[in-house]
């Protein structure tokens, strides 16, 4: 925990926002780097997978979820932030050859850029989404002020995974192409366009084992339902996330000695 409170020393602080976001930027430009499109690629993704499940599950399989297009949307925007930041993450050290050869640069920013350029994304596609939620005719309550609280959970759910899959991916580069497997599957064990109440009884516990079940029921909750989040579940997440951040960040920064050599 030590380490990990080197981030917040005093005078330090500043400087690290300021390369935080020289960094955040950077990626940015690269990603969109002579791109037609540019950020509207962000929304491309989740309309086209929303487009098929909608034409799946209202037309060839109908289900009876109401809303669907909002329902389906939301869920897709915060699972995308989470697969793509520890996706990008597991391979953020072995990318980042020249600044990881710097003496002095501080290689635990890295897998934070990774989460904030997908949190950047997420806002971004946030006005699409309300404008699906419009659509539906569902009203803004105020139960959406809770918005901030379930960001900065999944933010620090993620940062916390995100650091030790880019320390293990150094030695071993089958990590990127596991996750890969393992996100897939994650991603139909997620309620994202079904709902969970579909799921039999005796299975939802285990679902729950799941922290991106509860999310997604989270942002639902607040943004379709307009009503606030079960404070107890999230609660015990929010425990279990700060419980692994620091063990994360010590594996990240005692793999992090070895780095320049594996590299």
């Amino acid at each position: 925990m030590k380490s990990l409170s080197g981030w917040f020393a005093k005078g330090r602080l500043s400087q690290q926002i300021d390369l935080l976001h020289e960094l955040v930027s950077r990626d940015m430009k690269i990603l969109y780097k002579r791109s037609m499109m540019g950020i509207a690629w962000t929304l491309i993704n989740p309309l086209l997978q929303l487009a098929v499940f909608a034409f799946i599950f209202q037309i060839v399989l109908p289900v009876n979820i109401p809303r669907y297009s909002s329902f389906v949307f939301s869920g897709l925007l915060v699972w995308n932030w989470f697969q793509s930041s520890l996706f990008q993450a597991t391979g953020v050290i072995t990318n980042n050859r020249p600044l990881i050869r710097q003496p002095g640069f501080p290689v635990s920013i890295l897998p934070v850029v990774t989460v904030m350029t997908g949190l950047i994304h997420f806002c971004l596609a946030l006005p699409i989404l309300i404008i699906f939620i419009a659509i539906d005719g569902i009203a803004i309550t105020p139960a959406l002020m809770y918005l901030p609280v379930l960001l900065l959970l999944q933010f620090v759910l993620t940062v916390s995974l995100t650091y030790p899959l880019a320390a293990v991916n150094v030695s071993f580069r089958d990590t990127q192409h596991i996750l890969g497997v393992l996100l897939q599957l994650l991603f139909y064990l997620t309620p994202l366009f079904y709902d969970i109440s579909h799921v039999p009884d005796r299975l939802q516990s285990v679902y729950y084992l799941n922290p991106m079940v509860i999310l997604v029921e989270s942002y639902r909750q607040i943004m379709i339902h307009g009503m606030p989040p079960n404070w107890s579940v999230l609660g015990i997440l929010s425990l279990v996330s700060l419980a692994i951040l620091p063990i994360g960040h010590r594996i990240f920064k005692r793999q992090s000695n070895r780095f320049v050599e594996e590299l």
